[in-house]
């Protein structure tokens, strides 16, 4: 747990100082740091989705996500979420700052998206090797910074996604480890590189699209894999 541990601790510094530096920064260089975000976040997913080595498995645990994910009302229950936290901050004129909703959901989503968090997190729990954990915490100081500098406190938020997905990684990485395959990890991998593209897309302010929905997905795509392997066995 340790790897996790710090990685909540880098999130909470980096977006507690980028909200001190937020009001010192003038709007259009907030803008600019957004848009950079946005493009950086379009480059690493789609990194992540080349990965793939069947793309119809990709297509078909984005639908079949997506599909449970708006049936479970994901992305309302994690606004929903950043609204009450949004509610208990309102009586600090500090914890206030920035769109917080939109802030903690786009930070939870990028924390947690993606092959270091999970690979990281299994090894840490099955080794205690927190090494992945440590780099994946030095990048998500840098974006926390730079998000919270726009987006306020609900970055800092962010690191209770973190505390709770990771941890909960880490600690059912005994289980999960024993059924996941390198051919099932491509693919995850794949999937959340195209849930970072739609994030991307929303950080550029190009489309708003409800990744939230789509996280389902990301636990489908290695059932898929495993139902195609035994069929075409």
């Amino acid at each position: 747990m340790l790897g996790t541990l710090v990685n909540t601790g880098t999130v909470l510094v980096g977006g507690t100082l980028g909200t001190l530096l937020g009001d010192r920064l003038p709007e259009r260089l907030r803008g600019t740091v957004m848009h950079a975000l946005g493009l950086i976040t379009l480059v690493v997913g789609i990194q992540m989705a080349l990965a793939t080595r069947n793309v119809l498995i990709v297509l078909g645990s984005l639908i079949l996500g997506g599909a449970l994910g708006e049936w479970a009302r994901l992305e309302d229950r994690l606004e929903a979420l950043g609204e009450y936290l949004r509610a208990r901050a309102a009586r600090s004129r500090f914890l206030s700052r920035g769109q917080f909703t939109q802030g903690f959901v786009t930070a939870s989503l990028v924390f947690c998206v993606g092959p270091m968090t999970i690979l990281g997190s299994i090894q840490d729990g099955l080794s205690g090797d927190s090494s992945t954990l440590f780099i994946k915490s030095a990048l998500d100081a840098c974006s926390s910074l730079a998000f919270a500098a726009s987006l306020g406190m609900g970055v800092t938020c962010a690191a209770l996604t973190v505390l709770v997905v990771q941890g909960g990684i880490t600690l059912a990485a005994g289980t999960v480890q024993r059924f996941l395959t390198e051919a099932m990890i491509a693919e995850m991998t794949a999937t959340g590189g195209v849930m970072l593209l739609g994030l991307g897309l929303l950080l550029l302010e190009v489309k708003r699209i409800r990744v939230a929905n789509l996280l389902p997905g990301l636990a489908l795509a290695p059932l898929l894999v495993a139902l195609l392997a035994w069929f075409a066995a």
